[in-house]
């Protein structure tokens, strides 16, 4: 096979690189999808903009970070060796130990020979007379590449500057997602918390009582399911590991990629049965409530209103405030239609006497000044520190944040300002090529758990690359008419629930000028992985193979 080969460009002093495929992103989808195709054999590398790998878990290290998906769940589960080589500490780890299991998987598998850290791509043009992949990145590099496969992550691009005058503000400003790697001083600061999500929610559970004093800034409410988050010794870890080939089997096929799934009929119950199973999952201290109570609360209005008045129950009788209870406790929205966090002690913040809740959805917030946060009303909140748990132009923002160009030089950033459309969330129709996971279209952030996901959509594409290889073919599309019939059938399943009746991020409700369109695929985690396992089995028919005038760099043999 040939190797990376990089040039230096006379003129231009560009260091010039060819490969089979370039990979965005070291997280746990670009980890596994390096490694996958390095197996085919390919010439492959990863970019990374972050000094080290982890993806979503280096960049978000801000103080509670931690997984809302049971750890052992959250693996990879392609390897027995690689699954039980690891240790997990407690049920739900926070940021420091996911960190580091990210990158015993990086040194398990010798991926780091194969990364470019602290380099960010900036732009992608398809040459359609080549059917090649010109990519170049911020430090000068310029890569040839014929699969340009795209691994940036649902969740990556934050939304940071959304207030005028945060230049002004003489204090610091942070996003929770550009958490500095050094430690943060905020005892005995005044500190704002912007946004109660399910990352503020982490963060203000967590600082409250370690600043001098916190003052939270609140829009939306948010349904919340408090955690029980037991510690792991020895007889734990080798209880769950000896389930691997039981969650290998099962943890794919399930709704929502977790271990549990629905098992009760609404109708099927009386009164007494449905409390019981509502009392029994909210018990779980995990998000089973959500993802294996009663299925039909995302289809019946009568069963969602039932199962949320569960939940503000439960949660009126730890505020026990009035003023809490209209700020804090949603009214507007159905449970499970929006993203539910997990908590712990995070309610009972509120009753704090050092800290401030502060309700801004009739009293937005005008603009950040020097020495805080002002209110349209007038008020100012006087602030040292402001942290911004603002959220995230989720499912799109990665990759139109980057100049990427297909067929006749349109413009993906162009294209899904007007129309938010994929085939399968594994393609984009006029991008040969160009092969994604944790886009729009696909499961994904939303009522999914990520590492499920993103290990089958990475599988689907190794196997198309692989497939287009062993056909002596060069360029593979999506049709118009297949891409056409995924969003009708997207369509068509969203409309069924009522997700879409709501106002989230789930629909780009948060991004200005954003299509509205529900970003995650809703029909099921295991359907999802049938309906891409039929289109393989089929020979792609969605999907079109061509040839271009320049083959493969590498056909045989590891990457150096």
């Amino acid at each position: 096979m040939t190797n990376a080969t990089p040039t230096t460009d006379a003129e231009t002093d560009a260091t010039r690189t060819t490969l089979d495929a370039l990979v965005l992103g070291a997280g746990v989808a670009g980890l596994y999808q390096l490694h996958q195709l390095r197996e085919q054999g390919l010439t492959v590398r990863a970019y990374e903009a972050a000094d080290d790998v982890g993806g979503t878990w280096t960049w978000n290290r801000y103080p509670g970070a931690r997984f809302d998906s049971e750890a052992y769940i959250y693996q990879y589960l392609f390897s027995e060796d690689l699954y039980k080589g690891w240790s997990w500490s407690e049920k739900f780890p926070a940021q420091p130990e996911i960190e580091r299991w990210l990158q015993y998987v990086t040194d398990e598998l010798d991926l780091r020979r194969d990364i470019r850290f602290s380099t960010r791509v900036t732009s992608a043009h398809y040459d359609e007379d080549r059917g090649r992949w010109t990519v170049t990145t911020d430090g000068g590099e310029v890569i040839d590449t014929q699969f340009f496969v795209t691994c940036g992550g649902m969740l990556s691009a934050p939304m940071e500057d959304v207030f005028e005058g945060q230049d002004t503000f003489e204090g610091r400003i942070f996003h929770t997602s550009r958490w500095p790697h050094e430690e943060v001083a905020l005892a005995g600061k005044r500190v704002g918390v912007v946004g109660i999500g399910a990352t503020g929610i982490q963060v203000i559970q967590t600082i409250a009582g370690h600043v001098g004093h916190l003052t939270v800034f609140a829009r939306t409410p948010q349904y919340v399911i408090p955690m029980k988050n037991p510690s792991y010794g020895p007889a734990e870890q080798e209880a769950y590991k000896d389930r691997f080939e039981e969650l290998r089997a099962t943890i794919p096929n399930t709704f929502t990629g977790f271990e549990y799934d629905f098992e009760h009929v609404w109708a099927d119950c009386t009164p007494e049965q449905r409390e019981e199973v509502l009392e029994e999952v909210f018990q779980d201290g995990s998000l089973k409530l959500w993802l294996a109570g009663f299925g039909e609360m995302f289809f019946e209005e009568e069963v969602n209103e039932a199962v949320s008045e569960f939940v503000r129950r439960k949660m009126r009788a730890r505020l026990q405030n009035q003023r809490l209870i209209d700020l804090l406790v949603p009214t507007d929205y159905g449970f499970g239609t929006h993203r539910v966090p997990l908590e712990h002690g995070y309610l009972e913040t509120y009753l704090r006497d050092d800290v401030d809740l502060v309700g801004v959805k009739d009293n937005p917030i005008a603009r950040v000044r020097p020495e805080g946060i002002e209110l349209a009303d007038g008020t100012v909140h006087e602030l040292d520190v402001i942290i911004l748990a603002t959220g995230f132009d989720a499912g799109t923002g990665a990759l139109t944040r980057i100049d990427i160009r297909g067929r006749g030089d349109r413009s993906l950033a162009e294209d899904w300002s007007r129309d938010i459309r994929t085939t399968m969330g594994l393609m984009v129709h006029g991008y040969p090529n160009m092969l994604t996971t944790a886009v729009p279209l696909a499961p994904s952030a939303a009522l999914c758990n990520m590492t499920t996901c993103l290990q089958q959509q990475t599988e689907w594409i190794s196997d198309a690359i692989r497939a287009v290889r062993e056909q002596g073919r060069s360029v593979i599309e999506p049709t118009a008419q297949g891409e056409e019939a995924w969003v009708a059938h997207h369509e068509e399943v969203a409309s069924a629930t009522l997700v879409p009746t709501t106002t989230s991020w789930y629909l780009g409700s948060n991004v200005p000028g954003k299509p509205r369109r529900l970003l995650s695929y809703i029909g099921g985690v295991g359907t999802y992985r049938q309906k891409c396992h039929e289109e393989a089995a089929a020979g792609y028919p969605a999907f079109e193979m061509s040839d271009a005038a320049r083959p493969l760099v590498g056909a045989t043999g590891p990457s150096a």
